[in-house]
């Protein structure tokens, strides 16, 4: 299981990384006015230069996005249950993103920054979830549908 962790963390972290990027990109294309903004204006200021910010949110991108590549290890756990497993990623997951998150101004450093944050945080989350529990098990009545076609035609042979 430490294994799998590790090579999910380490899968991860590239994908954050561009996840953070394309967010960059739509950001800049939606607000700058023909201009390339690699990080908030916020976090600009709080950093001495500009690389370093960048150098910031490189870094703690790659480290959302290992977090994440590893906390899905979690859906393998065939002793747990469903709840368990839910509960015990969304609570690795929301832990983890709350301090990158405020570190790297994505959210007003206010309590409602916070709530609004973890608001939206659940929200998608919630859709989430929800749209990969009815695909998957959609795809288990398909397979019990298949075997239910299948049995009854073996009893006939």
């Amino acid at each position: 299981m430490k294994k799998k962790i590790l090579v999910r963390s380490l899968m991860g972290a590239p994908i954050g990384l561009t996840i953070c990027t394309v967010i960059t990109i739509t950001f800049s294309l939606i607000y700058g006015n023909g201009e390339y903004y690699p990080v908030p204006h916020e976090l600009m200021a709080v950093c001495s230069s500009e690389i370093q910010a960048v150098i910031l949110q490189t870094v703690l991108g790659m480290a959302y996005g290992a977090i994440w590549g590893g906390a899905s290890a979690i859906w393998e756990i065939e002793n747990w249950s469903l709840l368990k497993m839910t509960l015990s990623h969304l609570a690795i997951c929301s832990t983890a993103s709350f301090p990158i998150a405020y570190c790297l101004q994505w959210m007003s450093h206010t309590l409602l920054g916070a709530f609004r944050f973890f608001g939206i945080f659940f929200a998608v989350y919630a859709v989430i979830w929800f749209s990969g529990y009815y695909a998957m098990k959609r795809q288990v009545e398909q397979m019990n549908s298949k075997l239910r076609g299948t049995s009854s035609a073996n009893r006939l042979i």
